[in-house]
């Protein structure tokens, strides 16, 4: 197995090295040394986004000064369509600075950049890039979007969804989405039922991000999906709720069967150690019962409450599980949680809460202390 590593060290001198054999098999007058001894001056101490950004500019200063001839080389470096939804993170990596090079520099030329990031789409990814033309004249590139909601590549299609989020992580934000989720939930619409649970999984990410600024739209649409029947909106209802179950959103959790007035009980809940150390693990168990003479589906999150460098708290909601119990059914379900260092939190000694979730409802807490 391959050793890990960052994903920024993936945009280094090996990619601009391969990226410049490209161009210059297609483009002969290229200088490509020139190119990668320009980008090896600059990139070691850059980032991911600084390195794709710069290996763009690099691309600009030595491809035709005319956009469309610029871009129209790249686009013969291209390799074949990805034939696998997998194959987005595994294959393709050298794609990435085209779609920066069309964001960055392609306004000017609305047509040609967007059939550019159609193709480049087919090949990684162009979601990002097409948030600049959203930005720039956002009915003229839901346009072009709306045409390809059936476009026979996956690749395609998730594009529309996920280049359309409100909040992509690592995108820039679509403000204008966030505000009126009209013109993007249109588009949902198109694709709730697509064959590939690669687009489907997108619908309900970008669903899940709605759910966050307009609840009661979200569920008047999952609502109506789920009344309609089939197995794949039901999917994508299931995740894109996710949210709203977390925070205990009554609406949400009823069309997903679960009830928060259901009498589910609990006997224990316990949080081992009580005292431990950044790296540790917890272990948390929980003993339940449903104390009613009839079945009931369950769902089971728990939150901490974790302590922040003013003193304060910022409270965090996981996934436990879900499952049914029957009448006067009781389960034991044990569950660990590593207290490790992770890019998107920074842990801080102090007394911590541990709630218990029971369909939306604080059932139980515990405590436990952590040092550094």
């Amino acid at each position: 197995m391959a050793e890990w590593q960052p994903l920024k060290n993936y945009y280094g001198l090996s990619l601009a090295q391969n990226l410049a054999d490209k161009v210059r098999a297609v483009h002969l007058t290229f200088a490509a040394e020139d190119f990668v001894q320009d980008v090896a001056a600059q990139i070691e101490p850059l980032e991911l986004k600084a390195r794709v950004s710069l290996i763009a500019a690099m691309l600009r200063r030595y491809l035709p000064t005319e956009y469309p001839q610029a871009v129209s080389v790249l686009l013969q470096t291209l390799g074949p369509e990805l034939t696998e939804t997998e194959g987005i993170f595994n294959d393709g990596w050298y794609v990435l600075p085209m779609a920066q090079f069309v964001e960055d520099y392609g306004l000017d030329h609305f047509d040609i950049s967007l059939d550019a990031l159609y193709e480049i789409t087919k090949r990684n990814t162009s979601e990002y890039a097409v948030r600049a033309y959203l930005l720039c004249d956002r009915d003229a590139t839901l346009a072009k979007l709306r045409a390809w909601v059936d476009d026979p590549s996956p690749h395609v299609r998730r594009w529309v969804s996920e280049g359309t989020r409100p909040r992509l992580p690592w995108g820039k934000r679509l403000d204008m989405f966030i505000q009126d989720p009209e013109p993007t939930l249109a588009l949902l619409e198109h694709l709730k039922s697509d064959p590939s649970l690669y687009v489907r999984k997108s619908v309900a990410n970008h669903l899940n991000d709605i759910a966050k600024d307009h609840p009661a739209r979200v569920i008047e649409v999952v609502g109506r999906w789920h009344s309609e029947g089939g197995d794949d909106p039901r999917w994508i209802v299931r995740h894109g709720l996710r949210t709203l179950v977390k925070q205990g959103h009554p609406a949400a959790l009823a069309i997903l069967g679960y009830d928060a007035g259901a009498a589910i009980s609990v006997s224990t809940f316990d949080v081992q150690p009580t005292a431990l150390s950044l790296g540790d693990s917890l272990r948390l168990s929980l003993t339940l019962s449903n104390d009613t003479d009839a079945a009931h589906d369950v769902v089971v999150d728990f939150r901490i409450h974790f302590m922040k460098a003013n003193g304060k708290v910022s409270v965090k909601v996981f996934k436990w599980t879900a499952l049914r119990l029957d009448a006067g059914q009781t389960a034991s379900l044990q569950k660990t949680f590593p207290l490790r260092p992770i890019t998107t939190r920074t842990y801080y000694p102090g007394h911590h809460i541990v709630d218990v979730q029971i369909n939306g409802q604080i059932a139980a807490s515990a405590a436990f202390e952590l040092a550094m």
